[in-house]
């Protein structure tokens, strides 16, 4: 049903039932397919598939934790029905960097950065004496950026050597030593630079607080990893073909109905501005 709200599937999908309040359609469309399933699939399968479902969208987020505690876009998207919004929070006009952003259509207009935002301090690198250079902003959102990579590739060298009891020893051996080399250098650099709090108000006001950052999301990610690699090749490649369904379904419809199809990007502080408004609006 989300999807299909957000325009990525058929909008029948997300009818929803004037007596009932459910989306009958999209509820039946799921039962049948998973019915069809479990017809010609092993239980076994089927927990597989459903396993890879849950540890890759457990996964995504604890990534997606570090990206937005360290290194938060920029710009974020807004509806085009929002522009009368945008417009009134007094946004100066300029052209839009298309190219720059897939999937945005108004090539005409994009809202600038406030004369506002120039006096914002945004936050530097800890102890800037010890780490000499490492205290522009360009600087450490680079340093978190490589780290987070470097977390996530000693996390699935660590766990697939780790898993792959049938190599040699030396050869898993040399893995593990190399993940974790990668693993604990992406977390001594990220538990050393400051979080990006003056971008955004994810974990602070109102938001969902995510304690022991960046230690919590780093197990999360070396436990889930480890997880996925056990489950098999088999696993994998029915998951795969489900993959490349909904990419097909992706490029064919929901590329071309997105929500954010006729997106506006504006910056982050004045994304929140014009949410604030528009809720306040509709109250």
């Amino acid at each position: 049903m989300a999807m299909a709200r957000d325009g990525l599937l058929p909008s029948v999908f997300s009818d929803v039932n004037r007596h009932t309040q459910v989306p009958v359609k999209a509820t039946v469309a799921t039962g049948l397919c998973a019915a069809t399933l479990s017809f010609f699939m092993d239980v076994s399968q089927l927990a597989g598939m459903v396993s890879v479902g849950t540890l890759l969208a457990f996964t995504m987020v604890a990534v997606s934790v570090l990206i937005l505690r360290y290194v938060p876009p920029d710009e974020l998207p807004i509806p085009s029905f929002l522009q009368e919004r945008i417009d009134s929070v007094s946004f100066l006009c300029g052209e839009t960097k298309s190219s720059g952003h897939a999937g945005t259509s108004n090539s005409s207009q994009q809202p600038l950065i406030s004369k506002s935002d120039a006096s914002v301090d945004f936050p530097v690198i800890k102890n800037q004496e010890a780490l000499g250079c490492w205290v522009s902003e360009e600087n450490r959102r680079m340093v978190a950026g490589w780290s987070i990579m470097f977390t996530c590739i000693g996390a699935f060298l660590l766990s697939y050597a780790a898993s792959s009891v049938s190599f040699p020893g030396l050869l898993r051996y040399s893995l593990c030593g190399i993940g974790g080399s990668f693993l604990l250098a992406g977390l001594i650099a990220l538990s050393s630079i400051d979080q990006d709090d003056a971008r955004h108000t994810f974990g602070h006001s109102g938001g969902y607080m995510c304690p022991f950052i960046p230690l919590l999301p780093i197990i999360c990610i070396l436990i889930n990893m480890y997880l996925l690699v056990k489950l098999g090749s088999a696993t994998w490649a029915r998951v795969s073909v489900w993959l490349l369904i909904g990419v097909i379904v992706y490029v064919l419809y929901g590329r071309k109905h997105s929500s954010l199809a006729n997106a506006v990007y504006v910056t982050t502080a004045h994304a929140e501005e014009i949410y604030r408004e528009h809720e306040g609006s509709l109250a």
